[in-house]
């Protein structure tokens, strides 16, 4: 049997995004979340047949628009990508985001302004045209906080780290420059994608979070390596690891947010203070803290991410049952 969908290829800030436009499987929920778990039961086929090889790669990502399940959204997401069906997704979002508004899959009640439906949460969005371009795309992200302290853990070629884990729509085991780590120049691509599985490893070892109010968020599934920016308008510099081989190209959406509610937690970010994100390629965000609040009775931050997404050509993509590959393989 041959499935047939229908894309719309793209990245956001370097990154890449592939919104499927045609193909969508029939899923079942009262919500955005429990439409993810629906998806992962009975339909993660798909996701590893778009985005692994041979017609995706290791950085691949992407998603579906869907009827909001919320009253006051506009249009729901449900996220894909090499690592797995996401709760959320910010360079995914803002790349949906600019295409949908590009070529018409959505319509705002607003001009200027959207509500998104996530698995993790209702996104805010605001955006801004130029003719039929959207310019720049920004979220206000789900509630973040910092998780876990001082987490110690040994890895071979490195040596004993101090990691802390925090929440931005996924958990991210975040690396700050210490005695066995001077910062991102003293890694190699090769190295951060040989290290990063053994941190993440050692952390899921000694700790496992789980989100205050939906227990199907959990568990420490990116890593960041953060550090000092390379330019002197910026604020920070990370590369961050997901899947089994894949270093983001942008700042990342969710890892900026989780970073943002890392550094307010620690006193070093404060309500309204913007925070200029710079990636693994030097791309950026701008991300801000929008408020200081709390998730449950934990402190925590409402962060918003600002970024651009650029389309790069339609794609019609195949999945024959019958042809050697349809779930997609890596090469590790």
């Amino acid at each position: 049997m041959r499935h047939t969908f229908f894309c719309i290829d793209g990245h956001t800030a370097g990154n890449p995004v592939r919104l499927i436009t045609g193909g969508h499987p029939q899923l079942r929920g009262e919500s955005l979340s429990e439409m993810r778990q629906h998806f992962m039961q009975d339909f993660d086929w798909i996701r590893l047949g778009m985005m692994f090889e041979p017609r995706g790669h290791d950085m691949m990502s992407g998603g579906f628009i869907y009827p909001p399940a919320h009253p006051d959204a506009d249009f729901g997401v449900i996220f894909i990508e090499t690592s797995g069906c996401l709760p959320m997704c910010g360079h995914g979002s803002i790349g949906i985001i600019t295409f949908g508004l590009e070529h018409g899959l959505i319509t705002p009640k607003t001009p200027g302004k959207l509500v998104m439906e996530a698995p993790a949460g209702l996104i805010h969005v605001e955006y801004e045209m130029k003719g039929q371009k959207v310019l720049w795309v920004k979220l206000r992200n789900v509630t973040s906080y910092l998780a876990k302290e001082n987490i110690i853990v040994d890895v071979a070629g490195l040596g004993t780290l101090k990691v802390d884990v925090a929440y931005g729509g996924n958990y991210y085991a975040i690396v700050e420059p210490q005695g066995n780590y001077e910062g991102l120049d003293q890694l190699s691509a090769a190295q951060i994608l040989d290290l990063s599985p053994k941190i993440r490893a050692a952390v899921r070892e000694q700790y496992q979070p789980v989100h205050p109010l939906n227990p199907s968020i959990n568990g420490v599934s990116h890593v960041l390596w953060a550090d000092k920016p390379s330019s002197t308008d910026a604020h920070g510099r990370n590369a961050v690891f997901y899947g089994d081989k894949a270093i983001d190209r942008s700042p990342c959406g969710t890892g900026t947010s989780a970073r943002m509610a890392h550094l307010a937690a620690k006193g070093r970010l404060n309500a309204g203070d913007t925070f200029v994100h710079e990636s693994y390629i030097k791309s950026r965000f701008i991300g801000k803290v929008e408020e200081v609040t709390t998730l449950g009775d934990l402190p925590a931050i409402t962060p918003s991410i600002q970024g651009t997404a650029y389309t790069t050509g339609f794609n019609q993509i195949w999945i024959d049952d019958d042809e050697p590959f349809p779930q997609g393989f890596q090469v590790i």
